[in-house]
């Protein structure tokens, strides 16, 4: 039977199991945080179902949970945080205000983490930009999971991109959250995880045929969205967030899942662009240009069906399945 909980219930279960697992206050808070925002939004492969992947890395120590991030800006418009081998949002609140800061000053800034791990869905940060009334443009690598098109050996992760674009009223008007893979990683994961077929053309097998076979696919490679172009992206972002942050290569961090390997020390980029710093009327030309898609019969803003299940999920709570419940000791009601 399947367990119903408040978002308040999962954001106190992932803290209290991130706090036994051994992280500290500083870095469970904002995990659990993320854990809250992830189901509220409907992403399940980012939710409570990597909560016991969190824990097992503590245990493991491929996070550092007693980690106390480092912050610097050896320019003007330049942050640098070193997360220190913790959880990426607690490095990321570390230097977020800077960020900000930094921006609203100077027009444009730029932030980099390196020693990081996996910030949860990138576009919630993107988002947080936008509501500070900045534009938000975010970059995370992983470990490499995408081969080059035309080859086998994966380079490059997942590494998705996101733009959280400000409605002028303390909100975003829109957040565009994307991987430059056909899907996100988590999500062939979670397949696997409930024994599910993949559809074709979200991944390879290892020796470089299609398959729907998730267990397959996940000894394989991913496909990149759009082909080369989609491959194109995921460059952009490797360059960014790992050779610009410092961060390891993706070819050479350790996976996302599972104890094997060390930290996997990857790295993340955010750019924040103030629009009154190069002309007036931004924000009634972003409305226009919602309008115009949204008014189109059958076509959504990017975002859409995440804004959909917050409205849900704020007011119902979420369904746990029997098989999470499990893993998460939960009782079904």
């Amino acid at each position: 039977m399947a367990h119903r909980m408040s978002l308040d219930d999962v954001e106190a279960l992932a803290l209290r199991e991130l706090r036994a697992a051994g992280a500290s206050d500083a870095q469970a808070g904002p995990v659990a945080r993320s854990i809250r925002l992830a189901e509220r939004d409907g992403v399940r492969s980012h939710g409570l179902m990597y909560l016991p992947v969190y824990a097992e890395h503590l245990a493991c120590g491929k996070v550092n949970g007693r980690a106390v991030s480092e912050v610097s800006r050896p320019r003007a418009g330049a942050v640098l945080v070193d997360a220190g081998h913790g959880f990426a949002h607690p490095a990321i609140d570390a230097g977020l205000p800077l960020l900000v800061e930094a921006a609203r000053s100077f027009g444009i800034a730029a932030m980099t983490l390196r020693r990081s791990y996996n910030c949860g869905v990138l576009g919630h940060h993107a988002e947080r930009i936008a509501q500070a009334g900045l534009i938000g443009l975010c970059f995370t690598h992983a470990p490499a999971s995408v081969a080059p098109v035309g080859g086998r050996v994966p380079v490059i992760g997942t590494n998705p991109v996101a733009l959280g674009v400000p409605d002028g009223r303390g909100g975003a008007r829109f957040v565009l959250d994307q991987s430059a893979s056909a899907v996100a990683k988590s999500e062939v994961i979670l397949r696997s995880k409930n024994s599910e077929a993949i559809p074709e053309g979200w991944a390879l097998d290892a020796e470089g045929r299609p398959t729907t076979d998730a267990a397959a696919a996940l000894k394989g490679s991913m496909l990149p969205a759009g082909g080369s172009k989609g491959f194109g992206m995921g460059l952009i972002v490797e360059v960014l967030a790992s050779v610009l942050a410092g961060a390891v290569a993706s070819r050479d961090a350790s996976p996302f899942s599972g104890p094997v390997g060390g930290p996997p020390a990857t790295g993340q980029c955010f750019l924040a662009i103030d629009p009154e710093a190069f002309a007036s009327g931004f924000g009634d030309r972003i409305a226009a240009l919602a309008e115009a898609i949204e008014a189109q019969e059958g076509a959504r803003l990017p975002g859409a069906r995440r804004r959909a299940a917050r409205k849900r999920t704020e007011t119902q709570g979420i369904e746990v399945d029997e098989a999470l419940a499990l893993r998460l000791g939960l009782k079904a009601n």
